[in-house]
C-alpha cells in the first residue's frame, strides 16, 4: 500500500489563479459585475505614457479604492 501524498501547497502548472479563488465571495461577485472599461476610459486622461515608470493599472487602483471604502479603512 502506498503512502498518501502530503499537500505541499505548490500550485500546478495548469491551475490558473482564478480557479483558486472562492467564486461565492462577495468581492469576487462584485468584480465580475463592474463595467471596468468605463473606469479605464474615464481615468485614462490622468495617466501618461511619456514619463517615468509604467503606471499601475487603472483597474487595480479603482478596485483598491473600492475595497478601502467597503472595509472602512
Amino acid at each position: 500500500m502506498l503512502k498518501k501524498q502530503e499537500k505541499t501547497g505548490q500550485l500546478s502548472f495548469y491551475t490558473t489563479f482564478e480557479e483558486l479563488l472562492d467564486h461565492h465571495h462577495p468581492l469576487y461577485i462584485l468584480s465580475n459585475q463592474i463595467h471596468w472599461k468605463l473606469f479605464e476610459e474615464t481615468f485614462r486622461k490622468h495617466y501618461t505614457e511619456n514619463f517615468g515608470r509604467p503606471a499601475i493599472p487603472i483597474r487595480r487602483m479603482v478596485a483598491l479604492l473600492m475595497v478601502k471604502h467597503i472595509r472602512n479603512l
